[in-house]
């Protein structure tokens, strides 16, 4: 019988709010939200810039909008998916359903595969816009960490990509090795009745022991 699917029990258990803030999958998760919000913030709060005597904000990153838009998009996304993750990670071990684990964690993977690559390209198009803005009123630590933590963020996603990986090749294991059909395993003993035959079914009374016993003999004279 099946006792655990992809890292958790399927019989479910009372949640322990301090063992799943402790887990490594838990912690990464939320640097990755920490860092998604510097990222979005700072953009918002100080990467637009005006030239003197112009009243038309521009990106900081080599007045180029689409830098901008991009990095607040991603954040804004990063920052969403893990709340949603966090909430999943915190009800995954009350699902029951091995399938519902499986999609759940396969929903991870793919996703966390797909930001790594987007906050990979955020980072490079930020450092290059960065590296040719040449603005003299623009927040150059504001800058900076807009493009560190969206390396960071790289790196924090390409951890959590491995982890949903890990989960799902274990969680593979874990249903192939809990099931076990005794119709397919020629080491099983058969079983006891035909299962289409009735319950009441019992063996016959004229077996070759009873016949032997019951044979004919010739009277005594």
């Amino acid at each position: 019988m099946e006792t655990s699917a992809y890292g958790a029990s399927l019989a479910g258990g009372a949640f322990d709010l301090w063992s799943f803030l402790r887990r490594p999958q838990t912690i990464v998760r939320l640097l990755s939200w920490l860092f998604s919000i510097v990222v979005f913030a700072t953009i918002l709060s100080e990467g637009y810039m005006n030239d003197e005597h112009v009243d038309v904000t521009k990106c900081m990153f080599n007045k180029n909008d689409g830098a901008c838009s991009y990095g607040i998009g991603i954040g804004i996304l990063a920052f969403l998916a893990c709340v949603v993750f966090i909430v999943l990670d915190a009800y995954f071990p009350q699902i029951s359903n091995a399938n519902e684990r499986k999609y759940i964690v396969l929903i991870d993977l793919g996703f966390s595969g797909v930001w790594t690559f987007l906050w990979f390209v955020c980072f490079c198009f930020l450092a290059n816009q960065w590296s040719h803005t040449t603005q003299t009123a623009v927040i150059a630590d504001a800058a900076r960490a807009v493009v560190t933590f969206s390396f960071f963020s790289t790196g924090t996603w390409a951890v959590l990509t491995v982890f949903a990986f890990q989960r799902y090749r274990q969680g593979m294991g874990e249903v192939g090795v809990g099931y076990n059909d005794p119709a397919g395993d020629p080491t099983s003993p058969y079983p006891s009745a035909y299962a289409g035959a009735p319950e009441s079914y019992q063996q016959s009374p004229f077996t070759a022991s009873s016949a032997g016993q019951g044979a004919y003999q010739p009277p005594d004279y």
